[in-house]
C-alpha cells in the first residue's frame, strides 16, 4: 500500500493556522487535491478535520486522535483511531492501493516517515499563518516531475531510500 503524503504550501513555508484556517482559498488547487484524493482514503488529525467542518465526500475519512474519540458519533461515516499504526494496519487488510495523508501540521512530520510518494502543491504567494510544512530532506526525497498549474505548481516526489 503506497502512503501519500498531499499538501499546498505557500512559497514561505506556511501551510495553515493554528485555529484551523486555511489562509488562502484557490479553487484550482481544491480541484487537483479532490481529483487526486477521489476515491482514496485520506488520513488527517483531529484539527484538521474539524477545521473541514464535514467529511470529505467520495472519500473513506480517517481522523487519527487520542482525545476525541466522540467525533464518531457525530460523524458516523468516520473511521477514528488513536494510532497510526492502527490506521496502516486497517487500510492493508481492507486492500486499499493508496492512502493520502493529509495533514495537519504536528502530523506531516510523522507522516513524511512513513510516505512513500508526496504531492506538494507550491502556491505562487507568502501567506500569513502559524502552521508550517516540515523541511524536505533532499537525501530522501527527489522531485520525479513537476506540473505547473495557474497560481502553483505541483511537484511530485519520490523517496529515495529505504524505511
Amino acid at each position: 500500500m503506497k502512503k501519500i503524503v498531499i499538501a499546498a504550501v505557500a512559497k514561505n513555508g506556511v501551510i495553515g493556522r493554528s485555529n484551523g484556517d486555511m489562509p488562502w482559498h484557490s479553487k484550482t488547487e481544491f480541484q487537483h487535491f479532490k481529483s487526486t484524493t477521489l476515491g482514496s482514503p485520506v488520513v488527517m488529525g483531529r484539527i484538521s478535520f474539524e477545521s473541514l467542518g464535514s467529511p470529505l465526500k467520495n472519500r473513506l475519512n480517517i481522523v487519527l486522535t487520542k482525545n476525541n474519540m466522540e467525533l464518531k458519533d457525530r460523524f458516523p461515516d468516520i473511521i477514528v483511531f488513536d494510532k497510526l499504526n492502527k490506521v496502516y494496519s486497517w487500510c492493508e487488510y481492507q486492500k486499499y492501493e493508496k492512502i493520502f495523508l493529509i495533514g495537519g501540521g504536528s502530523l506531516f512530520p510523522v507522516f513524511m516517515k512513513d510516505a512513500d510518494e508526496m504531492i506538494i502543491s507550491i502556491m505562487d504567494f507568502n501567506a500569513e499563518g502559524d502552521i508550517y510544512f516540515p523541511d524536505i530532506d533532499v537525501n530522501i526525497w527527489k522531485i520525479n516531475s513537476r506540473d505547473k498549474r495557474d497560481g502553483f505548481e505541483i511537484l511530485y516526489y519520490l523517496r529515495q531510500e529505504k524505511k
